[in-house]
């Protein structure tokens, strides 16, 4: 179950909760799923409760109870239910749904996370000339395609993105001088009024650098693939996975709605970003959990999951990097 799955859920159960007469008030059109907050618990979390409580004239409290017992009625991907704080549903996942999350990206490929969100909408952007702001409507373009946009540049167009540009000093040589992945990362990763990342440390390789980091990352995960491979460890097999790998099951269960936000607000830094996290999650996790068998220790079980999980995180961070224009390397 990806997060996106999840507010499909709880929606319906608004749905249901209304069309019954147990709560009263407009249904949303959407509810917005996120990390648990300070005191919560679980792998997601909702405040669709206190939205819902004002125009059902009840206590958020209550109103969370009421949907916690409707999603538990209907949601078999889902062990736990709570209620934390002031009316916020925290969920967590059954280890089947984990698995199942893992299958989808893999099915999926590098077009996991691309949907329908934004079907039927048409953006026409203007084009630019200035570096930063040219690369960035590029990005934004395909992330809007992504999301099933109509999107397109066209010298009429009122919609102009504003970014703060390359100093005119550095702007001439400086995909000459970074090549065009470095450059590109160094014009995206920061927000569009920060200033632009320009300089040599973006070709360190070196954790410190985070493009190094996300390369890395990726390069890693196909190597273990190639090497499993080589090996004759399979990544099939029912999945399950250690509580050392929630961080990077939730990254992953983010990156369609990262994705969807990213292409709403025209931000592919908040892509890149959860690229870094991602890496992060990762690189921590195959050093915890190793993927393949070591010394004499014999393929089992776990090492079949890690395997799949590893080849999950290269697929999104392979998806995240081809969004924003950046290759992303089998070899570093």
């Amino acid at each position: 179950m990806t997060p996106a799955d999840l507010s499909r859920t709880v929606l319906r159960a608004v749905r249901r909760t209304v069309d019954e007469g147990v709560l009263a008030g407009p249904v949303p059109d959407s509810v917005q799923i996120g990390r648990p907050g300070p005191g919560g618990s679980g792998d997601y979390a909702t405040s669709v409760a206190l939205r819902l409580a004002g125009p059902a004239r009840r206590d958020p409290r209550e109103v969370a109870e009421i949907l916690r017992t409707e999603i538990l009625r209907t949601a078999p991907a889902l062990t736990r239910v709570d209620v934390t704080g002031p009316g916020f549903l925290n969920f967590t996942l059954a280890p089947d749904s984990r698995a199942d999350l893992v299958r989808a990206v893999l099915d999926a490929g590098i077009r996991y996370g691309h949907g329908d969100a934004l079907a039927g909408t048409t953006v026409v952007l203007a084009p630019a000339d200035e570096p930063r702001a040219a690369v960035r409507t590029g990005a934004v373009l395909r992330l809007l395609r992504a999301q099933g946009a109509d999107a397109r540049t066209c010298e009429d167009a009122t919609e102009r993105l504003s970014v703060r540009p390359v100093p005119a000093h550095l702007a001439g040589d400086l995909f000459a001088r970074l090549g065009p992945d470095a450059a590109r990362w160094g014009l995206l990763r920061p927000a569009a009024h920060d200033r632009p990342a320009t300089g040599d440390d973006l070709l360190v390789q070196h954790e410190s650098n985070p493009l190094f980091t996300v390369r890395y990352a990726h390069a890693r995960t196909r190597a273990l693939v190639r090497n499993a491979a080589d090996l004759g460890v399979p990544a099939g097999g029912a999945h399950t996975y250690e509580p050392e790998a929630r961080a990077l099951l939730r990254s992953i269960g983010d990156h369609p709605g990262v994705l969807a936000a990213a292409a709403r607000h025209r931000a592919p830094d908040r892509v890149a970003r959860h690229l870094e996290r991602t890496a992060d999650a990762f690189l921590h996790l195959q050093e915890t959990c190793r993927p393949l068998p070591v010394g004499d220790e014999k393929p089992s079980a776990a090492h079949r999951s890690r395997l799949a999980l590893t080849e999950a995180a290269g697929t999104v961070l392979a998806g995240g990097l081809t969004l924003l224009g950046i290759d992303a390397p089998e070899h570093l």
